[in-house]
Order: C-alpha cells, then structure tokens, then sequence
C-alpha cells in the first residue's frame, strides 16, 4: 500500500468506495505475529506465537482473560488489544453485576464491533490496529468470534489471523470437518500443530507460544509450559514414526536392485 490523497483522514472515500486508513489498520493485524483459534461442541483453544522485539527483551502478552467463560487472542498492535480487553472486561463485570449471570458473548462481541465501527466514522479518531479472536462458552454452546478493526464480526469454527496465517488456515481448512468431536487433548494439538505451520521451519517450543483454553466445566485458563512441551514432544515423537513409516515404504516399493546375467554393475553417485 502507497500512500495517496485520499488516505489522510478515516472519514474520507476514496473514487472506489476505500476507506484507506480502515484498510491500512487491517493491515497492521497481518503484520503482527500469528494466533490462532479453534472449537469443538464442548471446548475452545486459543494459540498465539510469543515474538520478542529483542533477544534482551521478553515478549508481549497476547491472550487475555475477559471472564470465566470468555478469553481473547491479539494479533497487531498489542496497546490496543490490552486497551479493548479491558473495556471487555469491564462489560462483563457490569453486566455480572447488574443481571447476576454472565454475558453472553454474542452480545459481546456486537458491543466490541460497534466500538470499533465508531472508530471508523469520527474524523478525531483512528481505527483499532489490532484483530481479536473472542473464544467463550455459554448456554447456546462454545463459540469462536473474529473481531476486525473495521467493525465487522464472523464466527468460525477455526481460524487464523496474522503473519504468515495462511498456512495455519489451509491445515486448519483440511482438518476442521472433525473438530466437533475432538476431545479436549486433540484440540490442543491440532492448535500447536496450525502453530507450527506459521513458523515455516522455525522450532516449535513451548518458549515461543501460548495456548488457553476454556470449555465445559473449565474456566478460562493458560495452560502451563510444561503441559504444552509434553504434548510438543509427542507431536515430534508422532512425526518422527511418520517419517520413518514413510521411509520404509518409499524403499519397499523401490525395484530390486538385481542385476540380469551378463549386465554391468550400476555405478552409485
């Protein structure tokens, strides 16, 4: 994207019907570094990749805690998702307190995205660089949201937002058939799986990622290292029986090396 005229103000269209600035805060959602969600009928797991700005530094925080039964993963400008978790969690509380029961997170998440649809209709305000997933359970069942700084919303069963997403979405897109069944132990790794397809050669470690989860009969709750570089181990432990099975017929069905009477030896290289 390049700058032009029509791109100084959030009020402003473009001949084509853009709105410049709009587009260029989901743009800052695509920069930042990957997260992930996805859902069963009874659980839904959150995954994000933890980049540091330094090997000095540690990196920031990217899922949140809304309430008990809802929690959301960031990707973009991490000031702005801390700024709008907190406003979501300031609406739990109130409505906790007002109606003794907790929110429902349609609603929710329709309050989160006319918040940020104000943003992109005031002159004196920028749009929100930041993208949310929303993952939370209620009585209508477990959901997963996707909240855009354009003020559009979209429920999914799995998705992806962030750099290099597109590659957790097309493994998430060849597998999601089954999420319904899966059990809480399968989510978690089809989540560290679609983790490690964004990192595209890159180690996975329980030091580069985050995973929550939230489900029936479980609070919304991070899930310690230890716990997720166990469940590392087994995927490399499961890839590795993969290779070698795959190894193995590869050269089962390779023609015998014999050779006819009389032919010359075949020269190795």
């Amino acid at each position: 994207m390049f700058r032009n005229q029509y791109d100084t103000d959030v009020t402003t269209w473009s001949p084509a019907g853009r709105l410049f600035q709009v587009e260029y805060a989901m743009e800052a959602v695509k920069q930042g570094s990957a997260a992930i969600g996805l859902r069963s009928a009874t659980h839904i797991v959150l995954a994000t990749v933890n980049k540091a700005t330094s090997e000095l530094s540690s990196h920031q925080k990217k899922i949140f805690k809304v309430d008990d039964h809802i929690g959301v993963a960031i990707a973009g400008l991490t000031a702005d998702g801390r700024v709008l978790s907190r406003y979501l969690r300031n609406e739990c509380i109130n409505h906790s307190f007002v109606y003794e029961s907790p929110l429902p997170i349609s609603r929710l998440v329709v309050q989160l995205a006319d918040k940020a649809q104000v943003c992109t209709q005031r002159s004196w305000k920028r749009p929100y660089g930041v993208g949310l997933l929303v993952a939370g359970l209620d009585e209508t069942g477990a959901h997963l949201y996707y909240n855009c700084p354009s003020g559009n919303y979209f429920e999914f069963q799995a998705f992806a937002i962030g750099s290099r997403s597109q590659a957790a979405k097309t493994y998430l897109e060849r597998r999601f058939d089954n999420f319904d069944k899966y059990s809480r132990e399968e989510l978690i790794k089809d989540g560290l799986f679609a983790i490690k397809e964004t990192l595209q050669g890159e180690k996975l470690t329980s030091a580069i990622c985050t995973v929550a989860i939230v489900g029936v009969g479980e609070t919304f709750h991070i899930i310690n290292q230890q716990t997720i570089e166990q469940v590392i181990e087994s995927l490399d432990i499961v890839e590795d029986a993969q290779a070698a099975d795959a190894a193995a017929e590869s050269a089962s069905e390779e023609p015998s090396a014999a050779q006819e009477p009389g032919a010359a030896p075949m020269e190795l290289q």
